[in-house]
């Protein structure tokens, strides 16, 4: 089994509170949560404010901490800005189950074989309103879509823009694991958990 980080808060009684045998195999993290978005290369004078919108956008929603790799535990790879991230999230009950189900956080750079360079704006749009994926199926677990969900169109496809005018970066990302699979990935442990 990997090496798990516990991100997460277990509430007790109204009180914050960990069980610490139940913890023995977790360390505290410290993730990077905000940085700054690399800078677009694809910038013309019609999309220059459309562009500058959508990286803040991405700045502002810190889209990165999950899509960069190491941001998750704290060792964020500037080199691959938003090209995903081969540490996962677990999405299931860090206590209850001991081969949780993990999300690895997409590459969402253009890159057209492992990025979003063949998704059409539509559906990028659409990912981050509803959590998507790029032919509609499911729901991206722990992606924090419902807080993006009113988003107006036009900050909508300014973030699609933006995401569109960076760097592509190649970079093929962990197929995700369904909850009772091992996964030979590092994973933390996203999410509140309440005591019964």
């Amino acid at each position: 089994m990997p090496r798990t980080a516990f991100i997460a808060a277990l509430l007790i009684a109204g009180a914050c509170a960990t069980p610490e045998s139940q913890l023995d195999d977790y360390e505290e993290v410290d993730a990077t949560t905000l940085f700054e978005a690399p800078p677009p290369t694809g910038v013309t004078p019609a999309n220059r404010e459309v562009v500058a919108r959508g990286k803040y956008l991405v700045e502002l929603l810190g889209c990165g901490a999950c899509h960069t790799e190491g941001a998750l535990v704290g060792r964020a790879n500037m080199h691959r800005w938003l090209a995903g991230s081969s540490v996962g999230i677990a999405y299931t009950n860090p206590v209850q189950f001991s081969r949780p189900g993990v999300v690895f956080p997409p590459n969402i750079t253009p890159d057209p074989e492992t990025g979003i360079g063949r998704w059409s704006r539509e559906q990028v749009a659409e990912a981050i309103r509803v959590g998507a994926g790029r032919h509609g199926r499911g729901r991206i677990l722990v992606m924090p879509w419902p807080g993006y969900a009113r988003l107006t169109d036009e900050d909508v496809f300014a973030i699609v823009d933006y995401l569109r005018s960076i760097e592509p970066i190649n970079s093929r990302i962990p197929e995700n694991v369904p909850p009772g699979q091992p996964t030979s990935h590092d994973y933390v442990h996203f999410g509140v958990y309440r005591r019964r």
